[in-house]
């Protein structure tokens, strides 16, 4: 481990400077490392609390790491292992925190100053949030719901009526799977009655006529009892012959039945072929076929049903809409409450640390008021700053000159940031000051390094020499691919960076004494 409190080093490539102070842990090459929050405390949610159960249970400790290869891809792990990055960005809003070197103009949105409020509310503050933003997602799924209810109760008769006429068109046909092709045949043996009837009296006659084909197979057989048993192969022949007048004398029965049956039913053609033109005109309408069509009736009745229960499940999503919104309404109110107390001692807390950043007679309020209901709540908020006395307060965006917001950033920071321990990352923020203001900023951050691992980058000496360690940073264009190489400054090197941040030659003894006092004096 090591001392809390952030570390400078200058970026050689871009005049710029570095602050860090490594965390319990070797990060290694691109990766950041932390102590190992519980599972549960993974602010990213299931991402982060999944990627996290499957670390082993040992493990005392989380390695971030993110490798950029030549094609552009890129890969996230976690102690070695592969992750998503969805889950490295989860678990690395919980560990850190970046604030850009244009960062300060986020203070001017409402959004981010409710945050800042909510976060200088405590930890409990989250939990209310988290509470908030799920009652608010219900109650907007209840509202689609019933709005999606309201637009199906509108439209109900219409499509009620619809589905009535196609269900009671199916229904009085009474369909039957496989029934047009036994229709199809009845309807061609009627429209060939006449021919069918003729046809089975003709072969009726050529069996069973006195000189038919019976009367030839039954004198055939009897010529051929007169030598039965004498020659075993003419037996056979015999037996044959006997097989033959019997499954004839069956033909002629089948045939005089068939033929009696024909006596068709007055009109069952005309019949037949209106319910197949029904069966068609349904096919046509509904798929191609019986069972489509059969398929049809049962989404039309699934359907049916659905809009007759839809006053149902009308009152039932107005109910639950009525429940969703009160409890956003109380969750909403439990945020409002701790957001009410918490705002007179965020302005005095700011108020104080802007005294100690070169602004002591400016004045901070934090304005509440009532906004539309939402995720976070129904709270809008405005911070207002008068710099100078006198000077009537003013939201932030329409008074604070870029340097006074890089002060003002820095003071809710510290201010709403107390006690917490996640990393915290500043790329030149401190754009827009110099001088003893400049020195000023450099004692905050040291400060907010308290406790925590704070990462600057800066192009101000004197904020520079507030670190505890200071890393040089440079980029080599000369090779292919561009290298950029991070080298740990020690003692006179550090000097010697200081010097060059102040823009003098390393050798100018005046800036180099400068140097060093700036750093006895951090």
């Amino acid at each position: 481990g090591v001392e809390p409190g952030p570390e400078a080093g200058r970026d050689a490539g871009g005049g710029g400077a570095a602050a860090s102070r490594p965390a319990a842990g070797d990060a290694g090459a691109g990766g950041a490392a932390a102590g190992r929050p519980a599972a549960g405390d993974a602010g990213g949610g299931s991402a982060a609390a999944g990627a996290i159960d499957r670390l082993p249970a040992d493990a005392e400790e989380l390695i971030l790491a993110r490798r950029v290869g030549a094609d552009g891809r890129t890969r996230a792990y976690l102690n070695g292992r592969s992750i998503t990055v969805t889950e490295l960005r989860a678990l690395a809003s919980e560990l850190l925190s970046f604030y850009g070197q244009h960062e300060h103009r986020r203070l001017m949105l409402g959004a981010a100053q409710l945050e800042i409020l909510d976060g200088f509310c405590g930890p409990e503050q989250a939990r209310r949030r988290a509470a908030c933003a799920g009652a608010w997602r219900r109650l907007r799924e209840s509202r689609t719901e019933l709005g999606r209810l309201d637009e199906l109760t509108g439209a109900r008769e219409r499509e009620l009526d619809l589905l009535e006429f196609e269900l009671g068109e199916i229904e009085r046909l009474e369909l039957r799977p496989g029934e047009r092709e036994e229709l199809g045949a009845e309807r061609e043996r009627l429209r060939h009655l006449e021919a069918l009837r003729a046809g089975t009296f003709a072969a009726t006659e050529i069996l069973a006529g006195d000189d038919g084909a019976l009367a030839g197979l039954a004198g055939a057989a009897a010529g051929l009892e007169a030598v039965a048993g004498v020659d075993a192969e003419l037996d056979g022949l015999a037996e044959r012959l006997r097989g033959l007048g019997l499954e004839a004398q069956d033909v002629v029965s089948e045939l005089r039945r068939y033929g009696e049956g024909l006596e068709g039913e007055p009109g069952r053609l005309e019949a037949v072929e209106e319910r197949l033109a029904g069966i068609a005109r349904l096919e046509r309408k509904h798929g191609g076929t019986i069972e489509l069509v059969l398929e049809h009736a049962e989404r039309c009745a699934a359907r049916r049903d659905e809009l007759l229960g839809a006053e149902v499940a009308m009152g039932a999503a107005r109910e639950e809409a009525d429940r969703a919104g009160a409890a956003h309404a109380e969750a909403a109110g439990a945020v409002s409450a701790a957001r009410t107390a918490a705002a007179p001692g965020l302005s005095e807390a700011v108020c104080a640390r802007l005294e100690s950043l070169a602004m002591p007679d400016a004045s901070f309020a934090v304005v509440l008021s009532g906004a539309e209901p939402g995720p976070t709540g129904s709270d809008g908020v405005e911070f207002e700053i008068a710099p100078n006395p006198g000077v009537p307060a003013a939201p932030l965006r329409d008074t604070a000159s870029g340097g006074e917001l890089s002060r003002v950033m820095l003071a809710l920071l510290g201010a709403a940031n107390h006690g917490s321990e996640t990393t915290l990352v500043f790329d030149e923020v401190d754009a827009g000051i110099g001088g003893h203001t400049a020195r000023a900023v450099g004692e905050q951050l040291r400060a907010l390094g308290e406790g925590r691992q704070v990462v600057c980058i800066t192009h101000l000496p004197q904020v520079a020499s507030c670190a505890t360690r200071h890393f040089t940073i440079v980029k080599d264009t000369t090779v292919e691919p561009a290298r950029t190489t991070v080298i740990r400054l020690e003692a006179e090197a550090v000097v010697s960076e200081l010097v060059r941040m102040l823009g003098a030659e390393e050798e100018d003894q005046a800036a180099r004494r400068h140097a060093s006092e700036l750093l006895r004096a951090a």
